[in-house]
């Protein structure tokens, strides 16, 4: 299986997929050119850079970070792991809200007081690897998104409705499994991420790529994204309303 090719080439794939000279990248990100070019020669980038390429990327900073097969800083890790359990839940009970509902239920996510982490370290790392093989990247992306790997099989069969056992996403991890095409699609769908940008990421051809992900999905990616920064006991709350959404 193909091996970690190293964050320049990792980011001279995306900006050819958004069509992004070094010039227009520099600008976005506020750096000099030669930074962004000594980058994409395979120096190291500095975490202050890595956060500014998610937005520049149209990216969540905490991607560009596994992308670059380093450690995610505390600050951009999900805020509560025991919150974790419960995310596959508020999806089962969200995914067939109308639109107006689903709307409401962001709404309140983002009301939600912010709390402190809650554990010391906040997010356990100590099973991500820095680097591996492409899969590996989407793995730890999900792991960023406060879904462990039975917490992921539910939600991509929520979200896909194809099921793939808890086990296959430690083994795509691993590199023990090789990525499908129908995987990169769906990981996309639950990533939020156009399945396009993570086929060129783990070079994987798509026979066609994916049309504008469907808006149940897409808003779906976006509330896990949101309930990352919230406890375990707040995320129990988002399920009970979701659930009474549905009744009402």
């Amino acid at each position: 299986m193909t091996g970690y090719p190293g964050f320049g080439v990792l980011l001279a794939k995306l900006c050819d997929r958004r069509q992004l000279d070094i010039g227009t990248l520099a600008r976005r990100t506020g750096v000099s050119e030669p930074e962004i070019q000594d980058v994409l020669d395979g120096v190291v980038p500095t975490p202050s850079l890595l956060r500014q390429l998610g937005p520049a990327l149209g990216l969540h900073a905490e991607d560009i970070f596994v992308f670059a097969g380093v450690t995610v800083p505390d600050d951009l890790a999900p805020l509560d792991t025991e919150a974790r359990r419960w995310v596959p839940y508020v999806v089962k009970h969200a995914v067939g809200l109308p639109p107006e509902k689903r709307s409401e239920l962001r709404h309140l996510v983002r009301s939600l007081p912010q709390h402190e982490f809650m554990h010391s370290p906040p997010f356990p790392q100590i099973y991500d690897p820095p680097a591996g093989p492409p899969g590996a990247l989407l793995v730890r992306m999900l792991r960023y998104r406060n879904l462990d790997w039975m917490g992921t099989a539910r939600t991509f069969l929520l979200l896909t409705g194809r099921y793939w056992s808890a086990s296959t996403y430690g083994m795509v991890g691993a590199g023990r499994k090789e990525l499908s095409r129908d995987l990169v699609v769906d990981f996309g769908t639950v990533l939020g991420i156009p399945a396009g940008d993570l086929a060129a990421l783990t070079s994987i051809t798509l026979p066609e790529e994916p049309h504008t992900t469907e808006p149940t999905a897409a808003d779906m990616a976006d509330l896990i994204w949101d309930l990352r920064r919230l406890t375990a006991d707040q995320v129990r709350h988002v399920v009970e309303a979701a659930a009474s959404m549905r009744t009402t």
